[in-house]
């Protein structure tokens, strides 16, 4: 079985303008491979193997809407061309790609993908990986690279640490796209709104000094296999605190490199080969590795490349040179 596998959530729910699992599937059609999709309830195991109930696909033709970050696309974006039970194993590859949280449907899917692994076929980003690096979290193993932190659910220590830091920027450990991010500062609504953070104690969540230098943009750096490939600049709304779309290209730094160079061992001794990484005035926020964004926002409005580039490079290493 040719082709590549992406295994995603369901295709009717994925944003076509923007979602970076899309962008890597019509980089992965324009290098002439088939492109093949099944949701984590397609998978099942059978005398040991994963099957898979997959779909194969045409994306259909998109193109950058002119200004912003989106594609102009078609409402129904792709044709199914043929529907099949096929080993997941006989894939080229396989792309994990289901949006956060890592939750039990997450990791169940992981699970069978161990298996499709241990037969020969590589998935993107490892499942293992995806278990052991939680991105929410690893940047706390280097806190000289980090703003200060809190991790934690009672209200006391939290209370003590926005005291100490003056304002924090307070999201859930299993937190996602922005959701239930909360802005506290050190005044007499920060208990009521760390009791609601927190659901009263009972949800734990990450608490780091918010850092004025966002206002000049929260940087995304991309990397493939531990290496920078592309950089961009998020910025605030003028209503929002919390970071939007991407504006403009960034420039890396010593800082960013220096990042970079302490994850880099990490990433590739886990297999995440696909990682997006937070940066804010030279501090590491956050290493998004479950499935990564940005990508597909960024070839739309800067016009490069970062889909087909990191499309092309895993396939290269994983079946050889393309011609």
């Amino acid at each position: 079985m040719n082709g590549v596998l992406f295994v995603t959530d369901p295709l009717g729910g994925l944003q076509a303008d923007v979602d970076a699992s899309i962008g890597l599937m019509s980089a992965t059609q324009d290098l002439g491979l088939d492109v093949w999709c099944c949701e984590p309830s397609d998978l099942a195991v059978a005398n040991g193997n994963v099957l898979v109930q997959a779909r194969r696909i045409r994306l259909r033709p998109r193109h950058p809407a002119g200004s912003g970050h989106r594609w102009t696309v078609d409402p129904i974006w792709w044709d199914e061309l043929d529907r099949t039970v096929v080993d997941a194993a006989g894939f080229d590859l396989v792309h994990l790609r289901i949006d956060p949280p890592v939750d039990q449907r997450y990791l169940h899917t992981t699970y069978l993908l161990d298996l499709v692994e241990a037969a020969g076929t590589r998935v993107v980003n490892r499942p293992e990986g995806v278990r052991a690096m939680h991105e929410k979290l690893i940047a706390l193993r280097f806190p000289e690279l980090c703003p200060p932190t809190y991790v934690g659910a009672g209200l006391p220590g939290l209370r003590d640490f926005v005291a100490g830091v003056g304002t924090a920027v307070v999201k859930p450990v299993d937190g996602f796209a922005g959701l239930d991010v909360w802005l506290i500062g050190d005044d007499h609504a920060a208990t009521a709104l760390l009791e609601s953070a927190t659901h009263g104690g009972r949800r734990q969540v990450i608490a780091q000094q918010y850092l004025p230098a966002v206002e000049h943009g929260n940087k995304r750096l991309f990397l493939l296999d531990g290496d920078i490939v592309g950089a961009v600049l998020r910025r605030p709304s003028t209503d929002d605190f919390r970071i939007g779309p991407p504006v403009a290209v960034a420039g890396i730094d010593d800082a960013d490199r220096a990042i970079v160079a302490a994850l880099r061992p990490h990433l590739r001794r886990h297999g995440l080969a696909i990682a997006g990484l937070d940066v804010i005035g030279g501090r590491l926020i956050e290493v998004n590795v479950t499935c990564p964004g940005g990508m597909h926002k960024t070839d739309a409005l800067l016009g490069t490349q970062l889909s087909r580039a990191m499309v092309r490079k895993l396939t290269e290493s994983t079946l050889g040179v393309l011609t």
